[in-house]
């Protein structure tokens, strides 16, 4: 009997013990699977993975072609490339096989209700990888902004006038009301409001030159 043929055991037996659960089906291939499930649209789908590629695939099209079907997929596979691929594939849950059989159970309950889960060893990578992913994007706007543009729209988030700004930075008032003209066509902005907010929202201060 091979592992994944245990684990898939392992799993219904599991699933079988809990009343509220009703395990209509389980397969041992990608095919096989896709079958079932237009046959009997479960609910949840759980799917073992142990290597990337095909199985995410299954997710893929399980949550395209039945999407009232959730697919949770049951993994000893905890790298962040899997992980993303799988939520971009659609599935609502991610569970490390290591995890105590209570893990799975809980998921599948929330993903009834409607929720999405993700296994608590991976929650706080995802959330690293998203953070990372944000500030990155951030710097990709303000790119095309020069040191001194950077500054100049600093102020303006600030709420201050071109005088102020002027005087602040040491220039004149036409130089600032120059910058901050190229300031708002280089990001599509049409007044110093709409400047500002974006400003804010793509977290400026993290870019400015000290």
């Amino acid at each position: 009997m091979g592992d994944q043929e245990v684990v898939r055991l392992g799993t219904r037996a599991l699933l079988s013990r809990c009343p509220n659960f009703a395990v209509v089906a389980e397969t041992a291939n990608a095919r096989e699977c896709i079958a079932k499930v237009f046959e009997y649209r479960p609910d949840v789908v759980v799917l073992n993975v142990h290597e990337a590629g095909g199985q995410i695939d299954v997710c893929r099209e399980i949550t395209e072609l039945v999407p009232e079907t959730k697919v949770i997929i049951h993994s000893s596979l905890g790298r962040d490339d899997l992980l993303f691929e799988a939520i971009a594939a659609g599935a609502a849950g991610y569970i490390l096989e290591q995890g105590p059989g209570d893990d799975l159970v809980r998921a599948i309950e929330a993903i009834g209700r409607g929720e999405a889960l993700l296994d608590s060893a991976l929650t706080q990578r995802l959330f690293a990888r998203v953070r990372e992913a944000k500030i990155k994007d951030d710097a990709t706007v303000f790119a095309k902004l020069t040191d001194q543009e950077l500054r100049v729209l600093a102020q303006v988030a600030e709420g201050r006038t071109n005088r102020e700004i002027a005087q602040m930075l040491s220039l004149g008032e036409g130089t600032v009301r120059n910058y901050v003209s190229s300031i708002l066509g280089k990001l599509h902005l049409t007044n110093r409001a709409e400047a500002a907010a974006y400003s804010i929202e793509h977290n400026l201060r993290d870019f400015l030159v000290q």
